[in-house]
């Protein structure tokens, strides 16, 4: 079983994060699914992982190679055909135990300038543990990347 681990940005977007997480998470061996909850904003991301530093291969779900994305990102509610061992979700995409459980991590990452993103993250930490699911929280308000 898999465990949740919660970000908290303050110092810097998700767009920050996401390359170091998708990097670690490609290095470990595991396919990834980015879920959102805006198509434009999955758009933007799409072309932002482009533009990196460093070439992380990914699609936006719907093309004809979706199974063999390493990293696909996804809209909540539609299906990763990339069979991942790892999710990331943003802006409040919606994550179940049962998903958690069967995959090796979870990875909700949310803004912490954005009061309802914070409200959003704490009700899907209480579902996620009172559903028996391990969590962790990790924050930047001191620099770098703390686990609490």
């Amino acid at each position: 079983m898999g465990n949740a681990l919660f970000y908290h940005l303050t110092r810097s977007p998700a767009e920050s994060l996401l390359p170091v997480l998708i990097g670690k998470s490609l290095q470990a061996g595991w396919r990834v699914e980015l879920r959102g909850t805006d198509p434009q904003r999955m758009d933007w991301l799409d072309r932002q992982l482009w533009q990196g530093d460093g070439f992380l291969p990914h699609g936006l779900a719907g093309g004809p190679h979706d199974a063999r994305q390493p990293v696909l990102l996804t809209l909540a509610g539609q299906p990763a055909a990339n069979d991942p061992a790892c999710l990331m979700a943003l802006d409040g995409a919606e994550v179940a135990a049962a998903e958690c459980q069967s995959l090796q991590r979870s990875c909700i990452i949310f803004d912490g300038g954005d009061s309802a993103a914070v409200s959003r993250a704490r009700d899907q930490w209480r579902a996620l543990t009172g559903a028996g699911v391990t969590a962790e929280y990790w924050s930047e308000e001191a620099g770098g990347w703390q686990r609490k």
